[in-house]
């Protein structure tokens, strides 16, 4: 699907909210997946990070996070046929589900829009 109309989202979910928020997006990707429009919703969780520029290039294998952090993060990849069906999909999960999500996060997330390339 080329030129689809793409959501990137960023989430920093308080540590002690972590499995509400993993047991809303289930809610919440179930919503949006049968919303006209929709292609595609996943959510990943950050586990994992790169070690130093010399390792990347060394091949070596992420790193497993296990510093206990104040926040968790998780990025939301929502992909739909048009920017039409974005905002009506949008606005009908927000209207089911913002008082709940705005209770798990530290900070308003970080949203990125735009076209599929690729």
């Amino acid at each position: 699907m080329k030129d689809t109309f793409v959501e990137v989202c960023v989430y920093e979910v308080k540590a002690n909210k972590a499995q509400e928020f993993e047991a809303l997006i289930e809610k919440v990707a179930k919503h949006h997946r049968g919303s006209a429009g929709v292609a595609d919703v996943r959510y990943m969780k950050r586990t994992h990070r790169q070690g130093g520029f010399n390792d990347i290039k060394a091949g070596k294998p992420a790193i497993k996070l296990t510093r206990k952090s104040q926040s968790v993060t998780y990025v939301l990849y929502w992909e739909l046929d048009s920017k039409v069906s974005h905002g009506k999909a949008t606005k009908s999960g927000l209207e089911k589900f913002y008082k709940e999500f705005t209770r798990c996060l530290i900070k308003m997330p970080k949203i990125i829009l735009g076209q599929r390339l690729q």
